[in-house]
């Protein structure tokens, strides 16, 4: 202390206190310490728990599946399976995001929908290809879908004859979702036809997705498909001349040329069928259903896939490698001139031993020179023999066993247009079903004679 009896700045630090008896500044330096020591664990603490939170968050972020799926042995081996296509593709329509891809076997597209928009004000989705119709304004158009209204029927949907308010008839598909499938075939038609635009192809219109429900909306084509033409028709004389079934040939042809010429990716129908081809009043013809068809890139010349096709009209070729392109079609397009020629379905097994498949009876008709009677016997008129031969040497080219030899679809258009085609002729005046009749009785009182 100094003299006036104060303690100095040191002797204060000096002196002991009553913790643990030490001096102040020893326990002022421990406090210090001590204060310091719990901020760093604090800290160090908060850091950890922090790290640990962006861990979980990544886990997250990165679709890191749990330990234990719920998905079957199959499903997951059908997910180990699944080759994503170079064609695969994105597209929004509006307000449904789809993805499509190319392979068969790939699992289901996921599909998510806007509820605020589903529709721009001028009646155009948005991705301008088509109209986004409600379910409530086709349950009107279809009479709630009534039985009286379907028009067509198949393993993936049913389709109705629907009237609008404004009075236009249009076609409504209704696909039925079994395992999912409807999803996928509303993907794969709306990719595959949705933007197209060639007469010979049906129009697709728009589309309904609300829910579970997926419906495709098309232009309705009056006068039924060639099938029931062909094979429904009881008349004793059949309405479609040579001149309307080379009609007929043709404008399929063309339809299906441009889906494989025209257009990039080019679109490989995979199901051309007689029911598949729909005719109008004036019997023109467009390709229809495209739930099967793939997408081929500039690159690829085919796509390993899943056969799928309708028994009689699949290429051995594909049947046997599941490599699908266009010659696949070709194929088809074959067998499908070999009906419209000869009035016969491709399997027929009420026909005698030999002539069920047509491909074999047709075969063998054209090698023993009996030409003559592979036509139709419901044509009124047998076409010009010079046509006729042509006729049978292209379908004979199209149904090729090697692929490669088989024409493309833009060349059999050339060689079913030909100037020297006898075919191409003024068109003959319309005779009544009587006359018809009567000409072909007194041709069969002739050849009795």
């Amino acid at each position: 202390m100094d003299d006036s009896g104060s303690p100095t700045a040191g002797g204060i630090f000096t002196q002991k206190t009553p913790i643990l008896e030490q001096k102040l500044f020893i326990v002022i330096i421990a406090t210090v310490v001590i204060v310091l020591a719990a901020i760093c664990l604090i800290l160090l603490f908060l850091r950890n728990r922090s790290s640990k939170r962006l861990n979980i968050g990544s886990n997250k972020s990165s679709g890191i599946p749990p330990p234990v799926s719920s998905k079957t042995g199959d499903e997951r081996e059908a997910d180990r399976r699944q080759v994503k296509s170079e064609t695969d593709k994105v597209f929004v329509i509006g307000g449904v995001s789809q993805g499509l891809d190319a392979e068969s076997d790939s699992k289901e597209s996921s599909t998510t929908r806007s509820e605020s928009s589903p529709a721009s004000t001028d009646g155009l989705g948005s991705s301008g290809w088509g109209r986004w119709y409600s379910m409530r304004e086709l349950q009107i158009a279809t009479n709630q879908f009534s039985s009286q209204n379907v028009i067509g029927e198949g393993g993936y949907g049913i389709v109705y004859r629907g009237v609008l308010q404004d009075g236009s008839v249009i076609a409504v598909k209704k696909l039925l979702n079994k395992k999912g499938q409807a999803e996928k075939e509303f993907t794969v038609e709306v990719e595959a036809i949705g933007k197209v635009k060639h007469k010979n192809l049906v129009s697709l219109l728009g589309y309904c997705a609300e829910g579970a429900q997926r419906l495709l909306v098309y232009e309705y084509i009056d006068n039924g498909n060639l099938e029931q033409w062909l094979h429904g028709n009881v008349r004793p004389v059949s309405p479609l001349t040579w001149e309307i079934r080379m009609k007929i040939a043709i404008g399929t042809a063309r339809g299906l040329a441009y889906l494989h010429e025209g257009l990039e990716p080019k679109v490989v129908h995979r199901d051309v069928k007689s029911s598949n081809i729909l005719l109008d009043r004036k019997w023109n013809p467009k390709v229809s259903d495209f739930g099967l068809a793939k997408l081929l890139g500039p690159e690829k010349s085919y796509v390993t896939t899943r056969v799928m096709g309708t028994f009689g009209y699949v290429s051995p070729d594909y049947a046997s490698t599941g490599m699908l392109n266009e010659g696949s079609d070709v194929y088809s397009f074959g067998i499908l001139l070999m009906e419209i020629i000869t009035g016969r379905s491709p399997v027929d097994y009420s026909r005698p031993p030999g002539e069920m498949n047509l491909v074999d009876w047709f075969k063998g008709m054209v090698s023993s020179r009996r030409s003559e009677e592979i036509t139709d016997p419901l044509m009124a008129v047998p076409p010009p023999p010079r046509a006729l031969k042509r006729i049978l040497l292209l379908c004979l080219r199209c149904i090729d066993l090697d692929a490669i030899k088989r024409p493309k679809m833009g060349q059999i258009v050339h060689m079913l247009e030909a100037d020297e085609f006898p075919f191409r002729v003024e068109p003959r005046p319309v005779r009544d079903t009587a006359s018809l009749q009567a000409q072909v009785s007194s041709s069969n009182r002739a050849k009795g004679r």
